[in-house]
């Protein structure tokens, strides 16, 4: 069973994913919350494998929910509920921790396929998105700063791992960087693993976020 916290303000919202859930047999709803400030007591009581986190809520936002979620140990995953109008909230989301997100209109059973996959660890952010939203802050505020800064992590990956990295960063899958690299697909997700344990990240989304942060304004990768 997935065990799902369930956070968002809107009880309509609240009342509609929960019956969702309850038609999925794997999926178990094992709490809800109105207000970000109640996730850290729920998540310690509780043990959700996965939190369904909404962006806006008074008191304290999901982003902020996240940011402090994330950082704990053994942390559960976070799918973010959204509009696309918020790219930059689901930046911050992303780079926070989050698995990717999923918009609050979105068919109830590509929700389920989305809990589903985040609890196997695969992040919800197909290619094309990522290079959307990481375009999105290619020019941004701190742009000069974060570069220097994801150039010195990425300083830490030699061979493999760094051409692993910069495949990841670029939106392939693992099958396609094993056709491109001549690897294995087991090898492929070890090298991934590795370069998550090394530059202390949570999922594939930040590797991709980095690498973009690392490459020159032009967009191509680091070298």
């Amino acid at each position: 069973m997935i065990r799902v916290l369930l956070v968002d303000d809107d009880a309509i919202v609240r009342a509609g994913l929960r019956l969702m859930l309850g038609g999925a047999p794997d999926i178990e709803l094992v709490a809800e919350a109105a207000d970000g400030a109640e996730v850290p007591e729920l998540v310690t009581s509780y043990r959700p494998d996965l939190v369904l986190m909404d962006i806006r809520m008074p008191g304290v936002d999901g982003l902020t929910a996240t940011e402090a979620l994330r950082a704990l140990p053994g942390a559960p995953e976070v799918l973010v509920l959204t509009t696309f109008h918020t790219d930059a909230h689901v930046l911050r989301a992303l780079r926070a921790g989050a698995a990717g997100f999923v918009l609050k209109d979105t068919p109830p059973p590509e929700i389920v396929t989305a809990i589903r996959a985040v609890a196997a660890g695969d992040p919800v952010l197909s290619p094309a998105v990522t290079r959307r939203l990481i375009d999105r802050v290619a020019a941004g505020t701190g742009r000069d700063t974060r570069a220097a800064a994801a150039r010195e992590r990425l300083a830490l990956l030699a061979g493999r791992e760094r051409e692993v990295a910069l495949a990841v960063g670029r939106g392939l899958s693992n099958a396609q960087i094993g056709r491109e690299l001549h690897l294995a697909l087991p090898t492929v997700k070890t090298h991934v693993s590795r370069i998550l344990t090394r530059l202390h990240l949570n999922n594939r989304v930040q590797i991709a976020l980095l690498v973009h942060d690392a490459s020159p304004p032009e967009g191509h990768a680091p070298h």
